[in-house]
């Protein structure tokens, strides 16, 4: 595991930046692939993922200052953008990277339910890489494992210095590989007649899933916030809960159009 690449003078190259960036970029590729595939849309995918991807950035940061940690980040303001410190909550990400894309499918008169179930595979994809990062960089971590198995992470990350030499749950690793499985379950789904819109549907519920379990196993951010249940998992079940309603409403709505067409 190493944080630092190489430095280029007193610069260092991050890891966690280039592997960050890495996922974007490949995330985008997927994106216009499937958008060729579909037969529509893949001039734009390009730009939606510049735009998408650098405000699911923000939105990732963001969220993760003003929801987790304003405690610290409201006495150090200068340091809300150093995303290299760890703290990026999928959650903004997802709300802040979507929003901007409907907005971009507003602007451009792209119809927005497709874009979106073209779009749900690239996303679930650039967050397993996503994942990688977050090893890389120490940060994402799981909680001690109680036992003698498990991560040891280098002194110079944020899991070392919160839990020191204890072995820790892998479950940034298991999350990201859970994510290439919802991706390939998605581009499954895709095969399949569906209504417009419910792949992006099944992306939030699988994922929210993902997020759900793995959460007992995570070590930053863990304390519970109702009952037993972090915010990360209250999120999840808001979350699950509005995009299973959304795929059976639009289950019923694509069985009603085509009854209407025949």
């Amino acid at each position: 595991m190493h944080q630092y690449l190489f430095y280029i003078g007193d610069f260092p190259v991050r890891a966690y930046g280039l592997v960050l960036s890495l996922s974007i970029i490949l995330a985008t590729g997927v994106g216009y692939f499937l958008a060729r595939q579909d037969g529509r849309y893949h001039s734009h995918v390009v730009d939606l993922g510049i735009y998408c991807g650098l405000s699911g950035l923000l939105g990732a940061r963001l969220w993760d200052v003003f929801f987790f940690d304003w405690e610290y980040y409201s006495q150090h303001l200068t340091e809300i953008l150093n995303v290299w410190q760890g703290g990026m909550a999928i959650q903004g990400g997802i709300v802040l990277g979507v929003t901007t894309g409907i907005l971009y499918c507003r602007r451009h008169n792209i119809d927005i339910l497709a874009m979106m179930d073209i779009a749900a595979p690239a996303i679930v994809f650039g967050q397993g890489l996503g994942r990688c990062a977050n090893l890389l960089n120490g940060d994402a971590f799981g909680a001690p494992t109680g036992g003698d198995f498990g991560i040891l992470y280098p002194a110079t990350t944020l899991a070392h210095h919160t839990y020191g030499n204890q072995p820790l749950w892998p479950a940034e690793i298991w999350e990201g590989q859970l994510d290439f499985v919802i991706f390939a379950l998605l581009l499954l789904f895709r095969a399949f007649p569906h209504a417009k819109g419910q792949a992006f549907s099944l992306y939030v519920m699988l994922y929210c899933l993902v997020r759900f379990g793995l959460e007992f196993l995570r070590g930053d951010y863990a304390n519970p916030v109702l009952w037993a249940f972090t915010s990360a998992q209250m999120t999840s079940i808001v979350g699950f809960t509005i995009a299973l309603i959304c795929f059976l409403a639009l289950h019923v709505k694509g069985k009603r159009d085509t009854e209407n067409k025949a």
